[in-house]
């Protein structure tokens, strides 16, 4: 070491402070220690330190450093947006079919013929429609639960995703083959339109519990490390050759990685305008063709890019474990089914554990955030009105040539300008004085919009209600004297919820999550979306004039008071965050626990009775 001892290094990595200036050959020497030391010679300094995906050996930060230096976000792997892509494709396809669901059941068919001031095939009514629509959305997140066990039991990520891809490929033909005018008038629509919904919802849920897993699965990096890098100002811009010290965390890597992600969904979801417009203008048939088409590239990328996607193999016998493990608490506890417990108390017993420790740690910090996704119902039961109820609104206001189906498409607007102020703005902003905006703080202000948005809502129905000619009944009679426009806000408030509830639960599902039981924990929390459609369900009753008001203002209330509940109930688990993101396998320690996962022991279950 020249210059400066390996002593004073160490005492001076415990008390550096952000505005003091290193030399070069310091800093390089804090950093870079692969080329100088042995992991021996890190061991006896006292410094942990860390292997990333380019190589190099950095150190964890210490507690000083902690309080200290900023947070920042990693680098995407490359692989990522090709799994972004994927998601993309399907996401298009998906609302693109579902964005004029509403008025191709409620609507009779146009008289004339198209183009139509209002479009519509079947002619079942709000009800109908509303019932249908909310049916589509609880199937489709019922279906994830199936789609993440055959992943993490048998198929892995990659070879699901591709299965129920083809699946989903043979809903979208039906759909399309059964939207043609000769199929409406002959009657075929509805079944075939009931068939489809059931194939659709079943192809998108295997996909939806595996993509996000998987495109949060191309980042390693289990710690966060220190690093140097180029000083930036608050929006980004490089200072210069000024460079500074930084943590690096998942935490906030999995934040990015995961509004990457929203944003693909988000532009793939901008498909409703063009098809509500090509069903208004030419019809359905033309409507569904378009994504139909559109999932053939997805399929594409799913196959030609195989060898890119980083990912685990599946275990064989998780779910045998968990079960195990559950088992076993009632008796010794949840920290008594670690072998290493169990080995001092049960020794017969560990000999045929097959799990090892870590797995009990990651089951426990499952079973907390599977609590936190209880609350989630509510949020997702303001979220829906967006996609039905909302339409119908739209669809007894003044909207001029714009179609009411196509209004829903301000949200991922929103999102779409949103996600990136966020991003690079608002995050960094906060991180850089000091403020980690973590989980739970997301989530409260996610629950808070959704909660203004169904309040907004509720006044705008007040105002139609109050404005003629139709006053309170405008369905099925006309449009009332109200411009569309107002409705904006509400869409507006709906998309800023996102950003801070649902990107976080996918986020925190995937973060708290085994890492051999991701696709399962991920279609767990798309299940509260399933709850939230259930939930939906129970109001179709109200769902008509003149009870809609009302109606928004319930839900309104019911997601004002989770706000404050979730709040007090949760709000401490932000102080622990990081501790439990960091409880995860050495390289040598995963594949020794990758290799024993076959299940071939029987006695077990004789000796846990």
């Amino acid at each position: 070491m020249t210059e400066i001892s390996r002593e004073k290094i160490v005492e001076t990595t415990t008390t550096i402070k952000t505005d003091l200036v290193l030399s070069e050959k310091y800093q390089e020497d804090i950093i870079y220690h692969d080329d100088i030391h042995s992991e021996e010679e890190e061991e006896e300094e006292g410094i942990e330190y860390i292997t990333i995906h380019d190589g190099n050996r950095y150190p964890v930060p210490t507690k000083e450093q902690w309080g200290t230096l900023r947070e920042v976000a990693d680098s995407v792997p490359k692989s990522a947006f090709l799994v972004i892509m994927i998601e993309f494709c399907e996401r298009f396809t998906y609302y693109g079919l579902s964005g004029p669901f509403q008025n191709y059941i409620q609507q009779p068919p146009p008289p004339e013929g198209y183009p139509a001031e209002t479009p519509g095939a079947l002619g079942r009514g709000q009800q109908t429609a509303t019932a249908l629509t909310v049916f589509f959305q609880f199937w489709c997140y019922v279906t994830p639960v199936l789609g993440g066990i055959i992943s993490d039991q048998y198929l892995g990520k990659y070879n699901t995703i591709l299965l129920f891809s083809i699946i989903y490929m043979l809903g979208l033909v039906v759909l399309t083959a059964t939207s043609v005018p000769t199929s409406i008038d002959s009657g075929g629509a509805f079944p075939g339109f009931i068939v489809a919904l059931i194939i659709i919802g079943l192809g998108t849920g295997g996909i939806k519990a595996n993509v996000s897993p998987l495109v949060a699965e191309q980042y390693s990096v289990p710690k966060p490390y220190v690093r140097k890098q180029s000083k930036r100002s608050w929006y980004g811009a490089k200072k210069g050759d000024e460079t500074e010290l930084v943590i690096v965390t998942p935490q906030a890597t999995y934040q990015k990685l995961f509004s990457y992600f929203y944003m693909g969904i988000n532009f793939g979801s901008l498909s409703a305008i063009f098809t509500t417009l090509m069903a208004k203008n030419i019809g359905f048939w033309s409507a569904y063709l378009l994504p139909t088409c559109m999932f053939i590239p997805g399929i594409a990328v799913v196959i030609f890019g195989k060898k890119q996607y980083r990912q685990h193999p599946p275990r064989g016998s998780i779910f045998i474990e968990l079960f195990r493990i559950i088992k076993l608490t009632p008796k010794y506890g949840l920290e008594g089914a670690k072998p290493s417990v169990m080995a001092k108390v049960n020794p017969a017993l560990a000999e045929k554990i097959t799990w090892d420790d870590v797995f009990v740690d990651e089951m426990r910090r499952t079973f907390k955030a599977c609590v936190v996704f209880c609350w989630y119902p509510i949020y997702w039961l303001c979220y829906s009105q967006m996609t039905n109820n909302l339409v119908s609104m739209t669809a007894t206001m003044l909207t001029g040539n714009v179609p009411n189906d196509i209004m829903q498409n301000l949200n991922p607007f929103t999102l779409i300008v949103t996600i990136p102020i966020m991003d690079r703005i608002f995050y960094p902003l906060l991180r850089r004085y000091g403020f980690q905006m973590r989980p739970m703080v997301r989530i409260t202000w996610g629950f808070f919009f959704a909660a203004s948005a169904m309040a907004y809502a509720a006044g705008i129905q007040t105002h139609i209600y109050n404005t003629e000619p139709y006053f309170d009944h405008p369905n099925g009679n006309g449009k009332n004297w109200v411009s569309a426009a107002l409705i904006i806000p509400a869409y507006v408030l709906i998309g800023i919820s996102e950003v801070f509830a649902s990107i976080t639960g996918l986020e925190y599902a995937y973060k708290k999550a085994p890492v051999m039981m991701k696709s399962l924990v991920m279609s767990l929390f798309l299940l509260t979306n399933c709850f939230g459609a259930i939930l939906a369900f129970a109001l179709v009753s109200v769902a008509e004039d003149p009870k809609l008001n009302w109606m928004y203002t319930g839900i309104s209330a019911a997601a004002g008071a989770c706000t404050i509940l979730f709040w007090i109930c949760h709000h401490k688990r932000d102080a622990y965050d990081v501790e439990e993101d960091a409880i995860h396998r050495k390289e040598e320690e995963m594949d020794k626990y990758q290799g024993v996962g076959k299940d071939t022991e029987t006695e077990l279950e004789k000796d846990v009775k």
